[in-house]
C-alpha cells in the first residue's frame, strides 16, 4: 500500500497533480497495490479524482473510508467539548468545528480558505453536533498556550506548518487510520510505503514499513524518514515510487 499526504506532498503548490503522478499511482494500480491518501483536509474532491485512490483518510485520522465503506471513525462530541470551544471562543481565539463537507466557526472561514464556502458562524453554546475536527488560527504569542492550558485529555492538539492547530479526539490520527485500511486489506505493515511533509505525517512515517519524506518537508519529518525524495513540486512521490517501487529495488 502507498499512502500519500496531500498538500505539499502529492499536490503540487498550485493544489494540483501532475499527469505524470496519475500515470504513476495508475500503473501501481494495476500492478494490486492499493493507493491511498491521507489527508488534514476534511473533502479533497476539489483537488483529487477520487477514483485514482483505492480509500482515503481524512482529517487527519479521523475517518478512514476503504472501498467506499467506512472503516474508522473517531469523532468528537460539540457538546462534551463545549466548555473547551467556549474558552478559547472568549479569549478571542480564531475557533471552528469540521465534518466531511461543513464549516462551524466564530470566523468568517472564506476570509482565510478563499475555496470554502459551506460554513456557518455559530454561537458555541447552542451547536450540539458531531465533528471530526475541531481547529484555530492561533495569531498571538499566547494562543497556542490557551488552547493548551484549555485542552481536555480525551483531545489532541497538532500544529501544521501554516501555524493551523488541528484539535482531533485522541484516537484519530493517519497511522491507527492507516493501520485499519491495512487490516481490511490484509496489508502488513512492512508493505506499507508512506509519503508526507508536515508534523501531522510524523506517526504515519514512523508507523509505516518505509517513511519517505518530501525534499519540502520540516526538518523534524525528514529526521522520523527512512528516506527522502525530490520536492513536491518536482513530483518528487512519483520519481521515488518509479525508481524504487515499479522499475527498482
Amino acid at each position: 500500500m502507498l499512502v500519500f499526504d496531500l498538500d505539499d506532498t502529492l499536490l503540487r503548490n498550485d493544489k494540483t497533480i501532475s499527469e505524470y503522478t496519475i500515470s504513476v499511482l495508475k500503473k501501481c494500480r494495476s500492478r494490486g497495490i492499493k493507493v491511498v491518501y491521507a489527508t488534514g483536509r476534511g473533502n479533497a474532491l476539489r483537488v483529487v479524482p477520487q477514483e485514482l485512490f483505492d480509500g482515503y483518510v481524512r482529517n487527519g485520522g479521523a475517518v478512514a473510508i476503504a472501498d467506499s465503506t467506512k472503516v474508522y471513525e473517531k469523532l468528537v462530541s460539540v457538546e462534551k467539548a463545549r466548555e473547551f470551544l467556549l474558552k478559547c471562543d472568549s479569549a478571542g481565539l480564531k475557533i471552528g468545528a469540521q465534518d466531511e463537507m461543513k464549516h462551524y466557526s466564530n470566523f468568517n472561514v472564506n476570509e482565510i480558505w478563499s475555496w470554502i464556502t459551506d460554513y456557518t458562524i455559530v454561537d458555541f453554546t447552542k451547536l450540539d453536533i458531531i465533528v471530526e475536527k475541531i481547529y484555530a488560527m492561533p495569531e498571538r504569542k499566547q494562543d497556542l498556550e490557551i488552547i493548551e492550558k484549555n485542552l481536555p485529555d480525551w483531545l489532541t492538539l497538532i500544529t501544521a506548518r501554516d501555524k493551523l492547530a488541528m484539535i482531533m479526539h485522541r484516537e484519530a490520527s493517519k497511522s491507527k487510520a492507516v493501520n485499519v485500511l491495512a487490516e481490511y486489506w490484509k496489508i502488513e505493515t512492512s508493505e506499507i510505503m508512506a509519503f508526507g511533509d508536515d508534523l501531522n505525517d510524523v506517526d504515519l512515517l514512523e508507523y509505516s514499513g518505509v517513511g519517505v519524506a518530501m525534499g519540502n518537508a520540516l526538518d523534524e519529518v525528514k529526521a522520523v524518514a527512512d528516506n527522502i525524495c525530490d520536492t513536491n513540486e518536482n513530483d518528487g512521490a512519483a520519481k521515488w515510487i518509479e525508481e524504487h517501487v515499479l522499475y527498482g529495488n
